[in-house]
């Protein structure tokens, strides 16, 4: 949250030009700088040549990295800090490179942010956005946020007696994968889209769950969910949908579980009067530039879906992240 009495005009102009680190570090990450360095201490000279870029461009990103606080600089060689080794080089095992490039995807929507407000939609189609680098960058972009929030968020909930898991829309299964990691006796299926699958069969095989976690090819915006569960997970697919689809899709993942079936909808949640929290306020925003429909959604309106939808007992759990999700139940 914003603190509105520190307010001024040099904090005015910091906000305005916030995107100057941004497309930094989104630049670092896209020429893989990190991982060149590695290791290693190199000049700006031997830097740009081995990116084959020229010397006072690279060098001038160097030293801002340098400021930036991601390298090091000593006696005019460039080394990483432990920070960027741990995050930002690609054979890290916590390299969150993918959600940064992610991130570098949605920089042209956000630059008709004026337009999109005036008209009401994206000025961009929302298949535009989904070639082969942006949809790897967007899928692993979401395993790395998942990597992050599940472990701690799958010990606030509690599956005690649960066996089947439907991780709707799950990407590249990384919930299903921390959910079976902290059930000995859950099996999960993780259900999405066809060209999602080499994704996720490998994050899965990557955790060697591939006997308990499996991937079933589905649309459950054009489609039926099939299978029959005792658990339902949807995590952030809400928000790419107007609130009478997210609706359906809430009904269709309710009408595979059987009696006594627990539903959990994970999003980026509003306060019931929409001005904040700060991350989910201005993730609106986000969706309003890149789909017709989409928005974030207030713990009252995600409330009602579930009850519109046929769960009851609907609750909201403790867990909160620092990017203000949240977690809504219901049992059916």
């Amino acid at each position: 949250m914003v603190d509105k009495k520190e307010m001024n005009a040099g904090r005015l102009a910091g906000i305005a030009g916030s995107y100057w680190q941004g497309f930094a570090l989104q630049t670092g990450v896209k020429l893989d700088i990190f991982t060149l360095l590695g290791g290693k201490r190199l000049s700006g000279p031997d830097t740009a040549r081995t990116l084959g870029g020229d010397v006072r461009g690279v060098t001038t990103l160097l030293n801002a990295l340098t400021a930036m606080g991601l390298l090091e600089k000593t006696e005019g060689l460039f080394s990483n800090t432990p920070v960027a080794l741990a995050w930002l080089c690609r054979d890290s095992k916590k390299y969150i490179g993918h959600i940064i490039m992610h991130m570098y995807h949605l920089v042209d929507s956000w630059h008709h942010l004026d337009e999109a407000v005036i008209a009401g939609r994206p000025m961009r189609a929302r298949a535009v956005m989904r070639g082969d680098e942006e949809r790897e960058a967007f899928l692993m972009g979401m395993y790395n946020i998942a990597m992050g929030l599940a472990p701690s968020a799958v010990e606030e909930i509690d599956l005690t007696g649960r066996s089947h898991l439907l991780d709707m829309g799950g990407g590249p299964g990384t919930w299903a994968i921390h959910f079976c990691m902290a059930n000995p006796g859950l099996r999960a299926t993780v259900f999405d889209l066809p060209g999602t699958r080499p994704f996720a069969e490998k994050t899965i095989a990557d955790f060697n769950l591939s006997d308990r976690v499996s991937f079933r090819d589905g649309n459950y915006l054009t489609g039926e969910v099939t299978g029959r569960y005792d658990a339902a997970w949807l995590s952030q697919i809400l928000h790419g949908e107007g609130p009478e689809t997210c609706l359906e899709m809430i009904r269709k993942a309710v009408s595979a579980l059987d009696p006594g079936g627990i539903i959990l909808i994970h999003e980026f949640i509003l306060n019931n009067d929409k001005a904040g929290p700060l991350h989910p306020a201005l993730f609106s925003l986000n969706m309003l530039t890149g789909t017709v429909s989409g928005r974030a959604y207030s713990e009252e309106e995600i409330m009602n879906m579930l009850i519109r939808g046929g769960a009851k007992e609907v609750r909201r759990l403790p867990f909160r992240s620092s990017g203000d999700s949240g977690i809504i139940a219901g049992t059916v």
